[in-house]
């Protein structure tokens, strides 16, 4: 397992999770520990906007989200895919007693989980993988070039 520390508005951690034939992941205590705050309010589980993954929100974290999208004209009918397809099998996640997330069978099956999962923190959020789909999305080959194209043009003094 690996070592993790909360960070202010965001979660440290991959860690290697086992799902159950029911379809309850037992998350990793480092991690409950992290989601410790959130617990009360409860989560949001969605289809990932690019990957074959599952996407877990704290519930202020959701609402932030929500905000941004709410934004949008209805009117438009490019804006009604968008929102049609982005909350598409959300599902209200609660934890029970032991700490276990019960994945619905239809985001199971979205998302292509086995039984060997990952669930990799993502700043402000949980991503939840089918192990051997997150081994290959993280081998990238050029990952310097990508550092830098994507975090070239932040130049962070403070």
């Amino acid at each position: 397992m690996n070592q993790v520390s909360c960070i202010v508005e965001g979660f440290n951690g991959s860690y290697d999770c086992k799902i159950d034939a029911k379809g309850r992941l037992l998350l990793p205590s480092a991690l409950k520990k992290q989601l410790f705050s959130h617990l009360e309010n409860g989560f949001v589980l969605k289809r990932s906007v690019f990957e074959k993954c599952l996407e877990l929100y704290p519930m202020q974290q959701w609402e932030k989200e929500i905000a941004k999208i709410d934004k949008l004209n209805r009117y438009n009918r490019k804006n009604n895919q968008f929102i049609r397809a982005f909350t598409a099998g959300l599902k209200l996640i609660d934890l029970d007693s032991t700490g276990r997330l019960l994945i619905p069978k239809d985001l199971m099956a979205y998302a292509n989980l086995t039984k060997n999962l990952v669930v990799h923190s993502s700043i402000n959020i949980i991503e939840i993988w089918d192990k051997d789909a997150y081994e290959s999305i993280v081998e990238i080959e050029n990952f310097g070039d990508l550092a830098e194209d994507v975090m070239k043009d932040i130049n962070d003094t403070e």
